[in-house]
């Protein structure tokens, strides 16, 4: 009895692993890494929108990269033995303003995406699309 215990548990664990693991890279709502669209879209109408979105995060990858840089100068801020609060409040203004600018970059994005299906609702789950990647 105890012989065949063992493999059945093994073989139980590695299906449920696979299993969570698929749905993991399914994402919400089974669209997938990178968020999606809740429309029907036509083949041109998603080509076109995958080239606005690699236009997107090639334009913002810069901004991106800033506003990595700045949440790790405010955190090494946050951390030092003796912090600076006027420092702290300095380098939190840059992080805002950097993060103004990538929000307006977004909502840039989507008006053109309305532009080519205006029925196109946005994904907002997975990071990467429009989630909070940066």
């Amino acid at each position: 009895m105890r012989k065949k215990t063992l493999p059945c548990l093994l073989i139980l664990t590695l299906a449920l692993t696979l299993g969570l693991a698929a749905t993991a890279l399914a994402g919400p709502m089974g669209r997938g890494m990178g968020g999606g669209w809740a429309a029907n879209l036509t083949p041109e109408q998603s080509a076109k929108i995958l080239e606005l979105k690699q236009k997107f995060m090639n334009d913002t990858a810069p901004l991106r990269q800033q506003i990595l840089q700045k949440r790790t100068e405010l955190n090494a801020l946050l951390q030092a033995p003796n912090p600076d609060q006027a420092k702290i409040a300095a380098k939190q203004k840059e992080l805002n303003a950097l993060r103004d600018q990538m929000q307006q970059k977004q909502l840039d994005f989507q008006m053109q995406v309305r532009q080519i299906a205006p029925n196109a609702q946005m994904g907002m789950g997975q990071k990467g699309m429009m989630g909070r990647a940066w």
